[in-house]
């Protein structure tokens, strides 16, 4: 559906009244057609100006006229104002003249007068109805004029002829206040058609936009309207009319035992192509044909929205906590320091160590719950993987004392990267980390490994490690906070790494992986000011 713009609706206006003139045309056609058939057949026709049956003749031209009008409306549709006048000038000169000769006044032919001024009145909607009053008034006054001067007239005629110019008058003005009413009422028809077809636009715009799907059903289970999240979820194809229980069974079943015994309660259907769980809810509708309602929603989406708002919410207490906790904690592993500087042995040694241990994972441990907060404040840059990747190396072997062949760079892709150069260092550092720690650390257990996206600009960075992998039931949970499959591990290090990823608009996913496993940061390549030209393109 489109939007009804004003040029629309003035052309709409503007064919109405053409359309009212055509009709108005077509009345004076018949008219004109039985005041020739009246002239036929009339033996008492008059014989005027030396010819005869003078009847027959203006009947003929009137015909004539009305046909020409008829053929300049259908042909030439502008000047409306001066087609109509025209019209109503040889309306009022032929039925003068039909007046004249048929005895004056009372032939009749006075109140054909009064019913064309009721008809331009409305067709004109009001315009000019007064002036046509006033030329049949000029008219019906002539007319007697020249009866009284060769004394066909008598005095009472004159009093019927002051009637009815008041009459002509009289149907003009009614006319025009009925067709002000008239045109008040149809612009306000029209303005509240504009506003229910805009409404419905964006009814439909909303729908076409929701994440749920919906559904507009009738009683006999047909599907009358749906947006296209429903099409996802049920799989609606086709077009015409479509049946509930083509597209899902089980869900036309429970619409059926709704409809027997209609509740609000909300029930669990598995979509039939998506195999998703969805919560269905019918809502019967105050339409005519007591339509229903479907809203279809899917419980993965929801159930992924409330733990990100319970990870939310717990990833602001532990920050709380962390905060707390770090003050009493540095006098711990402070004190352990200072006790492991005097001289102990068996027992009072193995216990200080445990203290300094794990007063050192608790401090890791608070580090990275409060490093999720960085994960708002990534300044990105572009960053050189072919410089930056053999210092990280380096780094990383000399802290881990590791021989420089157990980790292999490959860079066969993009050398660029934009990402913030820390936060890179940080998810680089617990991948390797990872990866170290489940590999076999021989030479080339760990390959590091920079190669172009499958999208075009983008870079990905795996990091692929020879061990076991992760297990297939821990794959869905590997990204959670606080888990971990280590004893010493802290559970936030993945969890992290792909927080900070997603701040600077890059994924983290788990690769299937014949051996070992294979994470990949995939990110945007080139520099912060290409980026954004190629987002303004």
């Amino acid at each position: 559906m489109m939007a009804i713009t004003p040029d629309a609706s003035a052309a709409r206006l503007s064919a109405a009244h053409w359309t009212s003139l055509r009709y108005f045309n077509y009345y004076r056609a018949c008219l004109a057609t039985l005041l020739v058939v009246s002239s036929l057949f009339n033996p008492h026709a008059s014989v005027s100006f030396g010819v005869g049956n003078f009847n027959l003749v203006v009947a003929s031209f009137y015909l004539v006229a009305t046909l020409a009008s008829l053929s300049v409306v259908h042909f030439l549709s502008r000047h409306f104002n001066q087609q109509l006048s025209m019209c109503v000038l040889v309306d009022v000169v032929t039925l003068t003249l039909f007046m004249h000769f048929g005895g004056g006044l009372r032939s009749g032919y006075g109140v054909m007068l009064l019913v064309m001024l009721g008809g331009v009145g409305l067709v004109g909607q009001g315009r000019l109805v007064l002036f046509y009053a006033a030329i049949a008034t000029v008219s019906v006054l002539l007319e007697q004029l020249y009866r009284a001067t060769h004394g066909y007239v008598e005095l009472n005629e004159f009093f019927q002829a002051g009637l009815f110019c008041a009459g002509f008058f009289g149907v003009a003005i009614s006319a025009r206040l009925l067709a002000r009413r008239v045109i008040a009422n149809e612009a306000l028809a029209f303005r509240r058609g504009v506003d229910l077809h805009n409404q419905i636009l964006v009814s439909q715009r909303v729908i076409a936009e929701m994440q749920d799907g919906i559904l507009v059903l009738s009683r006999a289970g047909a599907v009358r309207q749906h947006n296209p999240r429903s099409e996802e979820l049920l799989g609606l194809r086709g077009a015409g009319d479509i049946m509930l229980s083509d597209c899902s069974a089980e869900l036309s079943r429970r619409f059926l035992m709704w409809c027997d015994q209609p509740d609000d309660q909300p029930i669990l259907v598995r979509a039939p192509v998506s195999g998703k769980q969805l919560r269905v809810r019918f809502i019967a509708t105050e339409s005519g044909d007591h339509d229903v309602l479907v809203l279809l929603e899917d419980m993965e989406r929801l159930q992924e929205q409330a733990r990100q708002l319970k990870l939310a919410a717990l990833g602001r207490l532990t920050a709380s906590i962390a905060h707390e906790i770090r003050n009493p904690l540095s006098a711990i592993h402070h004190a352990g320091e200072l006790l492991s500087e005097a001289p102990a042995e068996g027992l009072e040694a193995r216990l200080l160590r445990i203290i300094i241990d794990n007063a050192q994972r608790v401090e890791r441990i608070v580090n990275d719950v409060l490093s999720i907060g960085q994960r708002d404040s990534a300044h990105r840059e572009q960053v050189n993987l072919r410089q930056m990747l053999p210092l990280f190396l380096e780094e990383c072997a000399l802290k881990e004392e590791l021989d420089a062949n157990v980790v292999r760079c490959e860079i066969s892709g993009g050398a660029s990267f934009c990402f913030d150069r820390s936060h890179l260092h940080q998810v680089l550092w617990n991948l390797l980390g990872n990866a170290l720690r489940h590999s076999r650390k021989n030479a080339g257990s760990i390959v590091l490994r920079v190669e172009d996206g499958r999208s075009l600009g983008w870079v990905d960075i795996h990091v692929i490690d020879d061990g076991e992998g992760v297990a297939v039931d821990c794959r869905d949970q590997i990204f959670e906070p606080f888990f971990t499959t280590h004893s010493r591990g802290t559970g936030l290090g993945l969890y992290i790494a792909r927080e900070l990823c997603e701040a600077n608009g890059a994924r983290l996913v788990l690769l299937d992986s014949a051996a070992g496993a294979d994470f990949c940061i995939s990110g945007r390549g080139g520099s912060v000011d290409e980026q954004a030209g190629a987002a303004r393109a």
